[in-house]
């Protein structure tokens, strides 16, 4: 890779339990496809592996060693699809209002108080194509040290690391659509003077001198949780799902507190019936 990334790994066992106090725990997880639909149905890919009971025990185990309290999800087709990861006794669930099977929303623990906002609309680039792109789903969580803005995000894939600022290729070009999008709910929020954050796929590795971090970085004052670090997750790569927190939540981070669930299996066939991608979490100290 072009700049050294430090490696972090933490292992499924090892995860703590929830946080004491305040602590307000965030996590991103997109869990890859996470449907109820049977094998064949239209609307699935033709390359989609159906997931067995035991594939969804194992995913509703690494959700409770996640011990978040607050999970942006991507990929999501539906509340009974999410239900078979995150137990509704504990959590509550909010997903866009869209009819795609691959929906962001959030899996929020039912001790906290949370509003949902209107979706973010403008995400979605084409919301009448068949393969439209994905809203994103915004709710506000009351913490100890006032309101926490979050926004689950799942960004336009294929345009990991090109230039954005002048895309060849069609990829880039609908993902340089949406980073505007992105600024203007950064820009809405410094002007509320309120803490947020944005969780989720960006299908993009944000890094210093990236085109998309830029001009993010533009809109408002914001903290990369896991800037220059490097995923375990499935052997090693780059991060594309990140944490990016702006307003008081920038001073809420606790220092080395990210963390990225790593799933004990490691088979091919796993990743495809598991995820492709690993929870992802940090612990914000509201008011810290």
């Amino acid at each position: 890779m072009r700049r050294r990334l430090t490696l972090i790994v933490l292992f499924a066992l090892l995860l703590p339990g929830a946080a004491g106090g305040s602590d307000l725990v965030i996590a991103t997880w997109n869990i890859a496809w996470l449907t109820t639909k049977p094998p064949g149905h239209p609307a699935l890919p033709h390359h989609h592996l159906p997931r067995r009971e035991e594939d969804f025990a194992a995913l509703r185990g690494y959700a409770e060693a996640l011990a978040a309290d607050v999970v942006a999800v991507q990929e999501i087709d539906g509340p009974l699809a999410l239900a078979r990861v995150f137990d509704q006794r504990a959590y509550a669930f909010h997903l866009t209002s869209e009819a795609d099977i691959q929906r962001p929303g959030f899996a929020i623990r039912r001790t906290l108080r949370f509003r949902a906002n209107p979706d973010l609309v403008a995400l979605d680039l084409a919301p009448e194509a068949r393969n439209s792109l994905r809203r994103g789903a915004d709710i506000t969580v009351e913490t100890a040290a006032g309101p926490l803005r979050l926004l689950s995000v799942h960004l336009k894939a294929g345009c990991a690391r090109d230039r954005l600022t002048e895309p060849q290729r069609f990829d880039c070009v609908q993902l340089a659509r949406q980073v505007p999008v992105l600024a203007g709910w950064i820009r809405a929020r410094e002007s509320e003077g309120i803490a947020y954050a944005i969780l989720g796929d960006f299908n993009r590795e944000l890094g210093p001198r990236d085109d998309m971090w830029r001009a993010l970085s533009e809109a408002g004052t914001i903290t990369h949780a896991n800037r220059g670090r490097a995923s375990p997750c499935w052997g090693g790569t780059a991060f594309v799902d990140h944490i990016v927190l702006g307003g008081p939540a920038r001073r809420w981070l606790v220092p080395s507190s990210l963390r990225v669930l790593v799933y004990r299996e490691t088979d091919r066939e796993a990743r495809e019936r598991l995820s492709d991608h690993c929870p992802v979490r940090v612990t914000l100290r509201p008011g810290g």
